[in-house]
């Protein structure tokens, strides 16, 4: 007898309908399923027999036939356990449900039918809620993710046997519900604050300028002068997520397997991946391509470590989602793009002893050690960051003063107004922030009279900048001067953008 069960799978951030169809025939004894399968799909035929049976049903001796439909649309994952052991009872007549195909089913089985949480169900219910099938049984445990979106009746389930219950009639389920305002709230939080940081002001006006133009940026400086302690509160002095921003990375968290019990991510995302990260697991790929660290850093901030000791190959990667905020990962038969618009903080040693320029330490390192070490990072990479600047060690009478430094959300309200303002720039250009800007912007935002231009002229020519530079210190300027409320860029705002460039001039 053929049965029919509905389920979905995703395949990057989407998510796709699937038919399960079963059918039960005179044959050898066994499981075949079909439909492009992968390996956890595949072994699914050893976790659904002992469930079955653990549950207090008997298990036909007969050749099943499971098809995933579309047969063309790769599936991955345990997420089919639980339909296709609804639709084996069914096609067995073990059980009865005359409203099966009203329901989307998924869930992992255990040996013992507790059914377990899977990935990806925030893309999966907002499949669900196009198809225009509003109910939806899945695990427990995943119930706060599916519940974030409204018009859907979620009916979280424990086990197979209270799955199968539920579907006839014999218990009810109430419909799992959550605000997700108040849940949104609730989780926008920080346990650290810009005013832990002593002194170091100008590194500090530079992370603004950094956090108000979404500029990518990089500091230089010896072991222990506070870069990662810096690059570490950037989260904290960011605009505050929108509940669509905060979906869209809860999208990506959720196919990585990341979200929590509550769900959503509400606080902009922090990712420091180490540098012997291999390129795939930094730009996303695979088999089945999963999103890389560029990608659960959307919307947030990227901070790489030493990054001259990341592999070559890695870094290189990162050019091409810097400038188009996504990344695309081609296979044979399928294309999947994933979002990647964020904020790149990248910090390292002057040398590889890290004590070059230090006040208190002797650098030992020879002069062509230092080259070689710098030029690790290639000219076109420092080419597409906006702001370079170097962090100087303090001396312990400025650590050990009881001044009070500016907390995170005092300069939070500054990026906010600055953001403020590029946004009603923007509002027809599909951008958001001065760092996006192509060619035409620039030439329409970053006017310059005629004593800017010619400051501007000398210094390109004394430091060869390329062009992708130019564009780059007219960018920051604009944002100075967003800062300064100016309308017009002036000549002091050139000067600190280019202040900003010392990459440039070291290398």
């Amino acid at each position: 007898m053929l049965s029919k069960t509905k389920s979905l799978t995703h395949l990057g951030i989407e998510a796709f309908p699937v038919e399960v169809e079963i059918d039960i025939s005179r044959g050898l004894p066994g499981i075949s399923i079909v439909g492009l399968p992968d390996q956890a799909v595949k072994e699914s035929k050893d976790r659904i027999k002992p469930a079955i049976r653990n549950s207090g049903f008997d298990f036909p001796a007969k050749k099943i036939t499971v098809n995933l439909a579309p047969a063309d649309l790769k599936k991955e994952g345990p997420v089919f356990d639980l339909p296709i052991a609804i639709g084996i009872l069914l096609s067995f007549k073990k059980i009865e449900c005359q409203d099966i195909n009203k329901f989307f089913i998924v869930g992992e089985l255990a040996l013992d039918g507790t059914v377990r949480p899977v990935k990806g169900i925030l893309p999966m219910v907002l499949a669900a809620k196009k198809s225009g099938i509003t109910s939806f049984i899945l695990p427990e445990q995943n119930a706060n993710e599916a519940a974030l979106l409204k018009d859907l009746k979620i009916f979280p389930v424990k086990t197979l046997n209270e799955a199968i219950e539920f579907l006839e009639g014999k218990i009810k389920i109430t419909e799992f519900k959550t605000n997700i305002t108040t849940l949104f709230k609730e989780k926008k939080q920080y346990s650290i604050d810009f005013k832990e940081i002593k002194g170091n002001k100008y590194v500090k006006r530079a992370v603004e300028v950094a956090a108000c133009g979404f500029h990518n940026i990089i500091m230089i400086g010896s072991p222990g002068s506070g870069k990662t302690m810096i690059a570490q509160r950037v989260p904290t002095i960011l605009p505050s997520l929108t509940i669509e921003e905060s979906l869209e990375i809860t999208k990506i968290y959720s196919v990585s397997g990341l979200t929590k019990q509550n769900g959503i991510i509400a606080i902009r995302p922090f990712r420091s991946p180490h540098h012997t990260i291999s390129d795939i697991a930094l730009i996303g790929g695979g088999s089945f391509p999963k999103p890389g660290e560029i990608s659960l850093a959307h919307n947030g901030v990227l901070f790489l470590d030493e990054i001259p000791e990341f592999h070559r190959n890695s870094l290189e990667a990162l050019r091409q989602p810097l400038e188009d905020g996504m990344v695309s990962i081609s296979r044979a038969k399928t294309q999947i793009i994933y979002p990647s618009r964020f904020l790149l903080i990248a910090a390292l040693n002057p040398c590889p002893c890290g004590w070059y320029g230090d006040r208190q330490h002797k650098c030992s390192c020879s002069t062509s050690q230092i080259l070689k070490y710098r030029k690790k990072i290639s000219g076109p990479l420092i080419d597409r960051i906006d702001i370079h600047i170097e962090v100087s060690s303090l001396p312990i009478s400025i650590l050990m003063e009881n001044n009070q430094e500016e907390s995170s959300d005092i300069i939070k309200k500054r990026v906010e107004k600055v953001r403020n303002i590029q946004g009603k720039r923007f509002k027809n250009e599909n951008i958001f922030f001065n760092a996006h800007m192509n060619s035409s912007m620039i030439k329409k935002y970053c006017k310059l009279n005629s004593e800017c231009q010619t400051f501007l002229k000398k210094v390109i020519e004394e430091f060869t900048l390329s062009a992708r530079g130019y564009d780059k210190i007219l960018k920051v300027a604009r944002t100075i001067a967003d800062m300064d409320n100016s309308q017009d860029i002036q000549v002091h705002h050139i000067s600190e953008a280019i202040h900003y460039r010392i990459l440039d001039k070291i290398l």
